[in-house]
């Protein structure tokens, strides 16, 4: 749609500049400009200026300047047609259309429009009637009380196949139209049209201007389907929607924050709570179009998916389709819930504080991009790591903008550097690894620490290999997370091995608790061992790995003793993979890699409490 020049200055010159901004920025009048603290920057004293004769704003604290269009697109993530829209309808004028197409397909939208707002108020109506008390009964049981379900207009579909249907025909709404919007379905062999939506409570899902275009239904009997949503139409594509957007769209900007989750009743458990940024796709995987929605309002959107397998892959999927479209200051952050948890069933069990505690510890696109090329690969080999290193390249070539591509390539190089050579002496000294403090912290690793039993200290691997062990054994809830690499790992006893093996076989043919899981060992005949490696010395060296400990907690220290327990072995590789080289062709540069590696093999077996095995080095000048 195309706006004339003379169009867009009458509209700029009815709407006073000052009245917009004044809806979002206390202004004190000062000469001939209105002065106040600038809403796109945090300051403390006011920079922002508005002049009403020159029809523009300007910050001099961040250099944000333009006209009312521009203000409005900047403050409530509007498109520009949008703005013009709507700041038409509040001068009363009414937006040009440039042909009759473009006038035939406002009238269709409109009408429907209207349509789709009739049928939400009926099915409001039919909630609060005297057929709706299962469905009143359902949202009772969810815990929301009138004024949400008033604030979300949720509803009720009966489970006639026509009540609909005829209500709003009733009202002179042609039964085509009908079908045109996705209320009726018309079946292919001929027969009547029928009402989509039956024996469901209706949640109505509305554009960015808060105008009803289409629902979901939420089934209440044993229907196949028990989510169904409205298919496409001329209004509504799902793909390019998010549920709750118009009502979590200012609260986005106040706070800065976008919170993305699965369901329409998460996102109504959340802002019910207090989280009222929280918004969800209708269905699917988050797409292209609602990034680009949500980059409109806020720099980072947090997602927030099911704590369950189904939920991890959407995240993953989410990543993926992010990185071509990174740029500089957009991107995603991942929210990680407890397995099992939603964020509704999360906030009735443990309150708004733990939801705000996951919020809080959401983790950077990066991280995602790391965890799913590293997930359940072995990366103990040479071969290995270059294999890891080669499918991070290749998702950072997926990058569009060449800044972005940059820092990401920088960031995974000294990430693989970090992970697999660069152990630092302070990390491997002092308790908690380097965190900057010597406290006992309950996700760190005090393999070296004295009080070792004397196996340990005999062979210091089976001390690794019990705390793993015993992580598990205590959180059998992460099994599906840390079970790959438990399973890959050369375990040097054979009665720990057989009890690794029992865990994760069971682990595969039902789901565990500590207890359960504890009790099915001590039967298999491994009671003596299961006290072995759920003792107070292994949780003394790994506290994380207690009963009860906070997941983010158990997975950094798993993550950590995991790590450490590879490390040797691979360094032991790189080092023998360096004397060879040197041994073929001599070189100062060969030299000193030799060198640096030997001091690092030394250091990080005298930090895990190893009695060193040297390699062969004895052609090499390492002094």
């Amino acid at each position: 749609m195309g706006f004339t020049p003379e169009f867009l200055d009458e509209l700029r010159h009815r709407v006073p500049l000052a009245d917009v901004v004044s809806r979002r920025v206390k202004l004190t009048k000062r000469g001939r400009e209105f002065l106040g603290l600038c809403p796109f920057h945090n300051e403390k004293s006011p920079s922002f200026t508005v002049n009403e004769e020159k029809a523009f704003f300007h910050c001099f604290g961040c250099g944000a300047h333009g006209d009312i269009i521009e203000f409005m697109m900047r403050s409530e993530g509007l498109t520009f047609p949008e703005t013009v829209e709507r700041l038409a309808a509040q001068a009363g004028m009414e937006v040009p259309v440039a042909s009759s197409e473009e006038r035939d397909a406002a009238k269709q939208r409109h009408d429907l429009q209207s349509v789709m707002e009739t049928a939400c108020a009926w099915f409001e109506a039919s909630l609060s009637g005297a057929g709706g008390g299962h469905a009143r009964q359902y949202f009772d049981n969810r815990g929301l009380d009138g004024e949400t379900i008033a604030r979300f207009r949720l509803g009720f579909a009966s489970d006639s196949r026509t009540a609909l249907k005829e209500a709003l025909i009733s009202k002179g709404i042609p039964e085509e139209m009908l079908v045109t919007t996705g209320l009726l379905i018309r079946p292919e062999d001929g027969r009547e049209t029928y009402d989509r939506f039956r024996d469901r409570v209706i949640f109505p899902i509305t554009d960015p201007r808060g105008r009803v275009i289409a629902f979901g239904g939420r089934a209440l009997g044993d229907a196949k389907a028990k989510y169904l949503n409205s298919p496409e139409t001329p209004l509504f594509s799902k793909g390019r929607m998010l549920y709750a957007f118009a009502q979590a769209r200012q609260p986005m900007f106040d706070s800065g924050t976008a919170l993305v989750t699965e369901g329409y009743m998460d996102v109504i458990a959340l802002h019910k709570a207090g989280f009222k940024a929280a918004v969800a796709p209708l269905g699917t995987a988050l797409t292209e179009d609602q990034m680009r929605l949500l980059w409109r309002v806020v720099d980072e959107p947090i997602l927030c998916f099911d704590g369950d397998t189904a939920g991890g892959r959407a995240a993953a999927r989410a990543a993926e389709r992010a990185l071509p479209m990174l740029v500089p200051g957009k991107s995603l952050r991942f929210a990680s819930l407890p397995a099992g948890e939603d964020p509704d069933s999360l906030i009735v069990r443990e309150g708004a504080d733990a939801m705000a505690k996951v919020i809080a510890a959401a983790r950077p696109l990066s991280d995602m991009i790391w965890e799913i090329e590293t997930a359940g690969h072995p990366l103990d080999t040479p071969e290995r790591r270059a294999h890891l290193e080669k499918r991070l390249e290749d998702r950072v070539r997926q990058i569009s903008d060449r800044k972005v591509q940059d820092q990401y390539l920088r960031h995974f190089k000294d990430r693989l550097w970090t992970a697999f050579h660069a152990r630092k002496q302070s990390k491997q000294s002092q308790p908690g690894f380097g965190r900057g403090s010597r406290e006992p912290i309950a996700g760190a690793v005090y393999a070296g620490a004295p009080g070792a039993g004397a196996k340990a200290r005999t062979d210091p691997r089976l001390l690794w290999q019990k705390i793993l062990l015993a992580t598990v054994i205590n959180h059998p809830d992460m099994i599906g997370e840390i079970g790959e690499e438990l399973g890959s790992l050369d375990f040097s006893s054979s009665e720990l091995d057989k009890l690794r093996q029992e865990t994760l076989q069971l682990s595969g043919v039902c789901d565990l608790d500590k207890e359960t899981l504890a009790r099915h060992l001590k039967e298999q005949g491994f009671e003596t061992l299961l006290g072995d490696v759920l003792s107070r010395d292994i949780f003394m060296h790994a506290p994380f790995a207690r009963e009860g400990m906070e997941p983010g907690d158990v997975r950094a220290g798993w993550a950590e003793a995991y790590s450490r327990y590879c490390e040797l072995p691979i360094l032991k590789a790189d080092l023998k993979a360096a004397a060879r080289a040197f041994a073929e062709h001599s070189s100062s540069e060969k030299n000193d890699r030799l060198k640096s590696l030997k001091e690092q093999e030394i250091r990080t077996a005298s930090a895990n409490g190893e009695t060193q095995d040297p390699v062969e080095v004895s052609a090499v000048k390492l002094a």
